[in-house]
């Protein structure tokens, strides 16, 4: 079947469901059973909705969900609604980033309602994504990566709530909120320098803090380095401690060439990603009279 024909197919049920809630509504079946009939009419609105995504017609596909989840509402179904809600804001994610977000909240409401709060920060991170590719909103993005690391941290989920943090560290500095990104890489590194598995990753976020210490004040910069070495000692034999203190000496002695050239002797044997190469560049451009690139 071609996707006409699926549509024309979806639009028939959507018409089935609509004439079941009707019925529901008339005297006698508010007598006999008129829950069945909505009942009947969400489970035909959710084929409608699947034939739809079929088709391709996601915005229609994301309505009938809708439809389905408010009938399920009527019935005191939550999870139900719910899930039709989730449903919903995935069809929309393909044609509506905004309206994906107002089911998603809808969604998140009635879980946190419920208590599943793992399941709420899960499409808060959901939602923070769409701000992030689709609409490219990146305060909003932000906040809603902060409320998902509340509700898993309340959960006791340490790792996914750190994971979130980390998202919000890495925009925070790239809008020089320089404070609040150190703040969570001084506390996500902590944490996993007490952990087994996690210690290799802590010299990652010291050197992310340091970074971010330096785009504010060198002397800033000079004191968070000695004190992480003094917190992690193992932070000292690493590659990115040796190039934080040699970049210092380079900043100190307004050396633009050395600067450059540990930047790019570093950058050959770990690949710099953008978010580094950013604040790298910025730190770079601190030391007098220098406009030139990177690389």
């Amino acid at each position: 079947m071609d996707n006409s024909g699926k549509e024309a197919e979806a639009l028939a049920l959507l018409a089935e469901a609509e004439r079941k809630v009707k019925n529901s509504q008339s005297f006698f079946s508010g007598l006999f059973g008129g829950s069945s009939k909505i009942e009947e009419a969400c489970e035909i609105y959710s084929r409608a909705a699947n034939m739809f995504k079929m088709a391709k017609s996601w915005s229609a596909a994301g309505n009938a969900f809708c439809q389905a989840a408010q009938l399920h509402l009527q019935l005191q179904s939550k999870h139900d609604a719910a899930t039709s809600f989730v449903d919903a804001g995935n069809a929309f994610k393909k044609a509506d980033p905004q309206e994906a977000i107002n089911c998603l909240m809808r969604a998140i409401e009635i879980y946190t309602d419920m208590g599943r709060f793992t399941i709420a920060a899960k499409h808060h991170i959901s939602i923070a994504e769409i701000y992030e590719t689709e609409l490219v909103d990146i305060e909003k993005a932000i906040a809603h990566y902060e409320q998902s690391a509340d509700y898993y941290k309340g959960e006791e989920s340490n790792s996914s709530a750190n994971k979130c943090l980390l998202k919000v560290a890495g925009y925070a500095a790239q809008l020089e909120q320089y404070q609040k990104a150190i703040e969570i890489y001084e506390q996500v590194g902590t944490n996993a320098m007490d952990s087994p598995l996690l210690k290799y990753s802590a010299k990652d976020y010291f050197f992310k803090a340091a970074l971010c210490h330096f785009c504010i004040d060198m002397l800033n910069a000079k004191l968070a380095v000695q004190k992480y070495e003094e917190m992690f000692p193992a932070f000292s034999d690493s590659r990115e401690c040796k190039l934080v203190k040699k970049l210092l000496d380079a900043h100190e002695e307004q050396n633009v060439d050395g600067y450059t050239e540990l930047v790019k002797e570093y950058d050959s044997i770990s690949r710099l990603d953008q978010w580094l190469t950013t604040m790298l560049l910025r730190i770079k451009k601190t030391i007098q009279g220098d406009e030139e690139d990177l690389r």
